[in-house]
C-alpha cells in the first residue's frame, strides 16, 4: 500500500489537478476502507457495510489523514484514524488505530494485502 499511497499522492503534484488530486484521494479512502475490513474480518469482527472514510485538509502535501466509520454487526461503533507522513516521497510512514465501541482493537502500520510482503 505504500508504493500505491506514494503514487496516487504523487500525481497532484505532477498533475497539478484538482480532479487528479480527488481521484488520488478517492483510491487511498478505498484502499484504507478496504483494508480495515480485511483487519477486522481476521478478527472476526464482521462489519454492517464497509468503512466510509474522509481525507480532512491538512496543511502540507507530505501528510495525509484519514478517518473512518463504520458499523459492526451488532451496532458497535468502529473509528478509525490513520496518517501517512512523507506522503509525498516513495516511502511513507503509515500509521492506523481502529477501535470498537472505544477499545483499540487494531494498532498497525499498514492495512494493504501486501502488508506481509515487507
Amino acid at each position: 500500500m505504500k508504493k500505491v499511497l506514494a503514487v496516487l499522492l504523487a500525481l497532484p503534484l505532477v498533475a497539478g489537478c484538482e480532479v487528479t488530486q480527488r481521484i488520488s484521494e478517492g483510491a487511498y479512502r478505498n484502499a484504507v476502507s478496504d483494508g480495515v475490513e480485511n483487519e477486522l474480518q481476521r478478527q472476526g469482527i464482521e462489519l454492517q457495510e464497509r468503512p466510509l472514510c474522509t481525507t480532512p485538509q491538512t496543511s502540507a502535501d507530505s501528510v495525509v489523514r484519514v478517518n473512518c466509520t463504520a458499523l459492526t454487526q451488532t451496532s458497535e461503533p468502529v473509528i478509525v484514524r490513520g496518517v501517512a507522513y512523507n506522503a509525498d516521497t516513495v516511502r511513507p510512514r503509515e500509521s492506523y488505530v481502529v477501535t470498537v465501541a472505544g477499545r483499540e482493537v487494531l494498532r498497525k502500520n499498514c492495512l494493504s494485502l501486501g502488508c506481509g510482503k515487507r
